[in-house]
């Protein structure tokens, strides 16, 4: 007959199996959403609207969306566009989660005015980089002003875009009628061929330094970027105090000099429904992946917290604002 154990060693059998079976346990009724960024809200898929191939929204939006499948496994699709003003009418009808904008775009979207009928429930994620208006024309070109550009063929930018809306808004600004000059109403893909084929004079790009397509353009055809420094408070009276100036520096596409342009800045969007947990998230990555994101788009090393809230007047998405309080310095 097996004799039995002591109190003793039964107490001891008795912690040692409830310390085995703790992980088990832990795993039947614990919150198997801890640890996750997600908060149990993971996406199965997401869309990025950005813009043309050859311009930075869309290889920063290919670069995002490489670090959030490389990370998270979430399938991302990245969506060329005509530019701000169609991204966000994207995202107002749930065919994008993220979208790229310029500032006046964005502007406009949450006010109901220019573009928009009605105000879009949109929110911001964060300031990204700022934009330069280019006014791309050949080296050789006569035209050394926006006035100069009356009775050419110019493109002032694809329908719905942001170049589109800047562009109309300089030529106001400087009291030269669309009509007076012919409009290709071509992105920055078309704009750059047409005027390598001579099909153009001039093309209009808001874009930030440097544009990939820009500098293939430069490697082939010398160019030269007309100055706009002198409309920018003109634009800022008219139309916001969102436009600032902006210098696009001597060697940039082969430039012998400094160029002073006008600026405005871009915002990552989402729609204002977008869970917190999934704003937060993005945001998250955008940040840890910056210096990743920047060695293929060096405009995303201008990423910084402290100008990242700054998108007045778009409201920061929830979700974007606790991540800045929960790592403020």
């Amino acid at each position: 007959m097996r004799a039995g154990r002591s109190p003793a060693a039964r107490l001891v059998a008795l912690v040692v199996a409830a310390l085995v079976a703790l992980p088990v346990l832990a795993g039947c009724v614990g919150d198997d959403t801890a640890g996750d960024p997600w908060d149990g809200q993971r996406p199965d898929a997401l869309t990025v609207a950005t813009g043309g191939s050859t311009g930075i929204y869309h290889a920063y939006g290919t670069a995002l969306a490489q670090v959030l499948e490389d990370r998270y496994d979430v399938p991302v699709a990245v969506d060329e566009s005509g530019g701000s003003v169609e991204n966000l009418e994207s995202l107002d009808a749930g065919t994008a989660q993220v979208a790229f904008s310029a500032a006046d775009a964005a502007r406009d979207a949450v006010a109901g005015g220019g573009e928009f009928d009605e105000p879009l429930d949109v929110r911001a994620l964060a300031r990204v980089y700022d934009d330069f208006l280019h006014l791309v024309v050949p080296a050789s070109s006569r035209i050394r002003s926006i006035d100069d550009l009356r009775g050419k063929d110019v493109s002032l930018g694809a329908p719905q875009s942001g170049t589109a809306l800047i562009a109309h808004r300089l030529l106001a600004a400087a009291d030269v009628p669309t009509e007076d000059l012919t409009d290709a109403r071509l992105g920055l893909d078309g704009s750059i061929e047409a005027l390598r084929a001579g099909e153009i004079d001039a093309f209009f790009w808001s874009g930030g330094l440097r544009t990939p397509g820009l500098t293939a353009l430069a490697d082939d055809v010398p160019v030269r970027l007309v100055p706009l420094g002198d409309l920018v408070e003109e634009v800022r009276s008219r139309y916001g105090s969102g436009y600032r100036h902006g210098i696009v520096p001597e060697g940039m596409y082969g430039s012998s000099r400094v160029v002073e342009t006008l600026a405005v800045p871009n915002f990552l969007m989402v729609r204002a429904d977008m869970p917190d947990a999934e704003a937060q998230t993005l945001v998250s990555t955008l940040f840890d992946a910056r210096a990743q994101i920047a060695a293929q788009v060096p405009s995303a090393a201008n990423l910084d917290r402290v100008r990242a809230i700054f998108t007045d007047p778009v409201e920061l998405h929830p979700g974007a604002l606790r991540y800045y309080r929960d790592t403020k310095d």
